[in-house]
């Protein structure tokens, strides 16, 4: 039993930091949204569902035990990654290396009229991904959300698989 738990501590360990890294990046976004006025994009919003799945995984991966763990923890890496690969495509669509989504440049919503379309179109916020709202040391969110949650899914591979 004791040599179970010695095994399971680096998933344990790696889980804690899933959770903690992607919690910190979803509480970063929501507060230049809050506290910033930066309305999210499109793409803005499939990061943070890649980072809620990050938490996720991470959280199955610290209520179970043995293989599941392990299995869980994996869940949320890819989860990770997956929003590396959105935040690199925003990344693009940002220095127009490619188009972005049709729903990256505001729209119309569900309207059923072309009245209550334009009346939709004026009040809502025009938040284009291609649009750099903000950015540090010359790199867009988006590039400091790929950067940053690389590494973490770097470091939490890294800490999952090391051996005690």
């Amino acid at each position: 039993m004791v040599g179970s738990s010695r095994r399971s501590r680096p998933v344990f360990m790696a889980a804690l930091l899933l959770v903690l890294g992607s919690g910190a990046m979803l509480a970063g976004a929501f507060g230049f949204q809050v506290f910033g006025g930066l309305a999210p994009c499109e793409l803005c919003l499939w990061q943070r569902w890649a980072h809620a799945g990050a938490i996720a995984g991470g959280v199955l991966a610290l209520a179970l035990s043995g293989r599941p763990r392990g299995g869980a923890l994996a869940l949320g890496v890819l989860a990770l990654l997956a929003g590396v690969g959105i935040a690199v495509f925003h990344a693009g669509v940002e220095q127009e290396w490619w188009e972005g989504l049709a729903s990256c440049g505001g729209g119309g919503g569900n309207a059923a009229t072309v009245e209550e379309m334009l009346t939709a179109i004026e009040q809502a916020p025009l938040v284009r991904c291609g649009d750099i709202a903000w950015s540090f040391l010359g790199l867009s969110m988006a590039v400091w959300n790929a950067v940053v949650s690389a590494l973490l899914a770097g470091v939490v591979g890294f800490v999952a698989t090391r051996r005690r």
